[in-house]
């Protein structure tokens, strides 16, 4: 796991120097650097040291030194690509290491080679010969990539903090961009939040030739359900047979490391799962687990963790944070996210990382498991959803949106009545809209209440409801796991994890993300993750034999927060930043009456915080 920036074009060794050192908490275990004055190419990585310590040194070049990599990730199925390649001829000089599979394999495969990686991955090869760039990112955009091209320049970067840190690009917020993040919670790449500043999108390949423009990317790969029709009994057990293979098979590949090595342990399904299958793949009593609590119950899994924990004999790690804690932590983590995050659970993800690190340097995480298996409350509400959508005007679900306005407000993780607003709120709209209205912070009449020129409903939301649009032979459940896992997995869940890893210098690895794993799930009917009211039917079925009865029939609980509480609290110049358009009135009216109670404003104020914590998306 590292970080990986460098340019093509007009400047200095300075600017890659202050490049690196901007992605520095990504690679603390050493660096490298290459420098082609005549070519105007300059290449800068930062280590974290986790496989082949000795021989994973980057750049890497190959034996004429021709090709070159600075690669960022953990490829898992790097023996195996290292098997053929020397059958087909290839020389490796290191013993083990996953990044000199790369440089060989773009040898031999070329612009194939992306497609052919079962890992996490952010990286840039440089063909002398071909005077070309191939830039690539995983399936889901685990490790995340961004590059811009301003005055005959092309420069890429780990992070959009390192590509501020070149003295020749300039940077200007986009001000559709802040409506369309405060909207959904994230931004889908290519965009970011400043203009000419792009993502390249997960699963994704980008060729970038000395003498001609930069094209647009190229997709290699993307998610799509395809369901198969549900079974007999025979071959439903057939299933859960064979995702428990390629679950425990998807582990095993996780656990290759040259450094100490644990699992976040939430005491929820998806982690408790990696437990156990961790726990039998190693020796007794080697493993390590992680788990955060809090002192409010309705936050905390710490009894959970425990059991799963004590069954599977680890070495188990515990440590209470009280919130007021993680509060102190807020200007700090929030300043140094490189864009705004919208997810306040990214308070508790980076102290539990940072837990984490003072023990290990790798991590394996549940993270994919609910966009996969249907393990958000979303699938269970659903069909109500439908009924009301069919049989109840559009007014009067409006109505019944406006009394809910009235209900008790709880503070508690996932309260009943913060649950009832926000289906309502999705409900006002069409159904290609229900997804991004549900888990966004704010509503677009909030949004048009607060900016000066709002951008219309169909332009906040444009990016999934082209995704809706785009599979009309898929069901409305099937529609929705294509949203959450093609956008709320890798804009919000993928980039929190790693940023909160990452500043923390420490490596997580996403279990149900490995592409065996992803193909299996993609082609299960929705029934087989969905049945009688519960999420992840699969997963629940298969565990029965591996975990007690109180974690295989858990609901989910969510890594939250007591932030509607917390942003009460909060003076008002917090929110009062300078996002293009924003009224300042506005956001006044808007903080007094959640501070009164009036009204539940926690998703714009977070969001506004974050954006002027961020620094209002100025250079």
């Amino acid at each position: 796991m590292c970080g990986i920036a460098g340019f093509r074009g007009p400047g200095e060794s300075a600017d890659l120097t202050r490049m690196m050192d901007a992605v520095a908490h990504r690679g603390p275990d050493g660096s490298g650097r290459f420098e082609l004055a005549a070519e105007q190419l300059y290449l800068g990585h930062r280590r974290l040291a986790v496989v082949d310590l000795a021989g994973g040194a980057q750049p890497m070049w190959n034996e004429d030194g021709q090709v070159g990599i600075v690669f960022n990730g953990e490829i898992y199925n790097h023996a195996e690509l290292r098997r053929d390649l020397v059958a087909r001829g290839h020389h490796f000089v290191s013993d083990h290491s996953d990044t000199e599979a790369l440089v060989h394999g773009y040898e031999e495969w070329g612009e194939d080679l992306p497609r052919r990686l079962n890992g996490m991955f952010a990286f840039c090869i440089v063909d002398l010969r071909q005077h070309q760039l191939l830039l690539a990112r995983d399936r889901f955009g685990e490790k995340p990539l961004y590059y811009a091209e301003q005055g005959g320049m092309f420069a890429f970067a780990s992070e959009v903090t390192a590509l501020r840190a070149h003295g020749g690009l300039r940077f200007e917020p986009d001000g559709e961009a802040v409506q369309k993040f405060l909207a959904c919670g994230f931004l889908a790449a290519p965009r970011t939040i400043f203009r000419g500043v792009k993502k390249l999108p997960a699963g994704s390949l980008l060729v970038v030739r000395r003498d001609g423009p930069v094209p647009a990317p190229r997709s290699y790969w993307q998610f799509q359900v395809e369901p198969a029709t549900t079974g007999s009994a025979r071959q439903e057990a057939a299933r859960e047979e064979e995702f428990q293979a390629v679950l425990d098979q998807a582990v095993q590949r996780r656990l290759l490391s040259d450094v100490p090595l644990g699992v976040f342990l939430s005491g929820g399904l998806d982690s408790s799962a990696v437990t156990a299958a961790a726990a039998r793949a190693l020796p007794a009593g080697q493993l390590e687990t992680f788990t955060v609590g809090f002192n409010e119950a309705s936050y905390d899994e710490r009894e959970h963790a425990a059991v799963v924990a004590g069954l599977c004999g680890t070495r188990h790690h515990v440590q209470v944070l009280a919130m007021e804690q993680a509060l102190d932590l807020l200007d700090s983590v929030l300043g140094r996210m490189d864009e705004p995050i919208a997810d306040p659970s990214i308070l508790p993800t980076y102290l539990l990382s940072r837990f984490t690190r003072e023990r290990v340097t790798v991590a394996l995480s549940g993270d994919g498991g609910d966009e996969l298996l249907a393990g958000y409350d979303t699938f269970g509400a659903l069909g109500l959803a439908q009924t009301c959508a069919r049989y109840l005007p559009r007014g009067m679900i409006r109505f019944l949106r406006g009394a809910a306005e009235y209900l008790p407000r709880s503070g508690r993780n996932m309260s009943l009545d913060f649950k009832v607003r926000r289906a309502l709120a999705g409900l006002v709209h069409p159904p290609a809209m229900w997804n991004p209205a549900w888990i966004g912070p704010v509503a677009p009449e909030l949004i048009a209440r607060l900016f000066e020129q709002p951008l219309p409903v169909e332009e906040l939301y444009a990016e999934p409801v082209a995704l809706w649009n785009s599979r009309p032979d898929l069901s409305v459940e099937d529609r929705t796991l294509e949203f959450y896992t093609r956008f709320y997995l890798t804009e919000n869940i993928l980039f929190k994890v790693d940023r909160a890893a990452m500043l923390n210098s420490l490596e997580s690895r996403a279990v149900f993300l490995d592409n065996d794993l992803v193909d299996f799930c993609r082609r299960l009917p929705f029934s087989a993750k969905f049945q009688s009211g519960k999420t992840k039917s699969i997963m629940r079925q298969t565990l029965r034999h591996r975990l007690p009865d109180s974690i295989v029939r858990r609901p989910k609980k969510g890594f939250g927060i007591p932030v509607a509480a917390w942003l009460r609290a909060m003076p008002e110049k917090r929110f009062m930043g300078t996002s293009p358009g924003l009224k300042l009135a506005e956001v006044r009216r808007v903080r007094d009456e959640h501070r009164t109670g009036h009204s539940d404003h926690r998703g714009v104020l977070w969001g506004l915080l974050a954006l002027a914590q961020f620094g209002n998306a100025q250079p």
